[in-house]
């Protein structure tokens, strides 16, 4: 059984051009992450990033490290060494990306609905000792981890949730659960908002009582809601930054940070907008 990155790359290479040629230069600081004083959000393109929490616990999101926009892919994934947990919000490939490859090489435990693991274990053959009650939840339920340091929330996303993999010469396409957002807050830190893939819904409002330091938005239009959209979220929600996330990986994303930014302005909340390029990293 081929990965489903396989069959992704087959589906880019064959039908779709990666928008742009290179990427914004990074100003990351990478190294050791163990003992920072403060969160560290670094984002790695498209919708995956890695949160480090003050005590040095590693949590991706939706690690797709190796994407198109991101020159130091490789490199990037082969840093991954200590990783605590690896939260996916869907089984789209371009979500699951290089998941499977970061639980063979360490300890990580995968954050998800129930759903959708069940689905990953019956498919894409994750270890089912990373996928146990501790980490596994869903949509409303709050997971605590490390002594309470990192309390994940599962939250509704308008998305769908189908994985593909290869099996001999087929492509064969099963369902993986409903997908979701998490909200992650860090004790005595930042509260972070990824919306994983999805539209604007009215119950997003719901999460302003949750105090959102940082949103990660998606905004690359057609497949996800597109920059007007996300900002309409971004009034709903209230977080104090927003950031703009999956655009511009494949030409069927066509949305901007540009567009996302005048959308903000335009309804008087261009001061929440947060730039941030491939490679770089928040202190939050």
């Amino acid at each position: 059984m081929e990965s489903p990155l396989s069959v992704l790359s087959v589906f880019l290479a064959a039908s779709l051009a990666v928008a742009g040629s290179t990427p914004e230069s990074s100003t990351s600081i990478r190294g050791s992450t163990a003992g920072t004083a403060r969160t560290r959000l670094t984002w790695y393109g498209h919708s995956a990033f890695r949160l480090v929490t003050p005590a040095g616990h590693v949590v991706l999101i939706d690690p797709w490290i190796t994407n198109p926009t991101n020159p130091r892919g490789k490199q990037d994934l082969a840093d991954l060494k200590d990783v605590d947990l690896v939260l996916i919000s869907h089984g789209h490939a371009d979500h699951v990306g290089d998941t499977l490859d970061i639980l063979r090489r360490t300890n990580a435990h995968v954050v998800t609905s129930f759903d959708q693991a069940q689905a990953y274990l019956r498919h894409l053959g994750f270890p089912a000792d990373r996928l146990g009650y501790d980490s596994v939840g869903n949509v409303g339920g709050t997971l605590t981890f490390f002594d309470g340091e990192v309390r994940v929330t599962l939250v509704n996303a308008v998305h769908g949730s189908s994985l593909s993999y290869k099996e001999k010469l087929e492509v064969r396409v099963e369902p993986a659960g409903n997908a979701v957002g998490f909200v992650v807050a860090v004790r005595g830190g930042p509260v972070v908002y990824h919306t994983g893939d999805t539209d604007e819904f009215s119950d997003m409002q719901l999460l302003r009582a949750m105090k959102i330091t940082l949103m990660l938005a998606c905004i690359g239009d057609h497949f996800v809601m597109g920059p007007e959209r996300a900002a309409d979220a971004v009034a709903l929600v209230q977080p104090a930054k927003v950031v703009a996330m999956h655009y511009g990986t494949v030409r069927f994303l066509p949305g901007t940070p540009a567009q996302f930014a005048a959308a903000l302005t335009a309804r008087d909340l261009g001061s929440r907008y947060q730039p941030l390029q491939i490679g770089e990293t928040l202190e939050l």
